[in-house]
């Protein structure tokens, strides 16, 4: 586990993969994203992604569980406090293989509560050809070392 002191700006950790399931697109889909593009195949390639495509959401879904079992671990764990940035510059395909390329933007301690702080990351999404499927850059609250008495 990583505290705040552990973070500095620079650093990059990685995860571990995900297998991207064609069940998995479309049962997401059906509860969560109940489009066309993600429940049908034929529909699909009539649609400006030209096929199947995960749900945005999913593929958030995807890289949260890949983030929470990477490299990074901060103490506490991955407890969001919002998004400076979200981005889906590619369609994740059924057979993709997702990992994640996570940097430190930024370490800051809070001035309110001197107990914790935040780290601003950028968490990059790749599929098996090294190409970004989603790019966030998020900040995370860090619990700091307690002072020894």
């Amino acid at each position: 586990m990583r505290y705040l002191e552990d973070f500095e700006a620079g650093q990059t950790f990685t995860s571990g993969t995900l297998r991207v399931d064609e069940a998995r697109i479309k049962s997401f889909a059906a509860e969560f994203d109940p489009q066309p593009f993600h429940l049908d195949d034929a529909a699909a390639r009539a649609t400006i992604f030209r096929g199947l495509a995960a749900s945005g959401w999913h593929t958030a879904a995807m890289t949260m569980k890949l983030l929470v079992e990477s490299e990074l671990e901060p103490a506490g764990g991955i407890v969001g406090a919002g998004f400076d940035e979200f981005r889906w510059p590619k369609p994740v395909r059924p057979g993709d293989v997702l990992t994640l390329k996570i940097e430190v933007l930024e370490v800051r301690p809070s001035k309110s509560r001197p107990e914790q702080g935040m780290i601003k990351v950028r968490t990059t999404t790749l599929n098996q050809d090294g190409e970004p499927v989603q790019i966030n850059v998020g900040n995370l609250v860090v619990p700091r070392r307690l002072a020894k008495a």
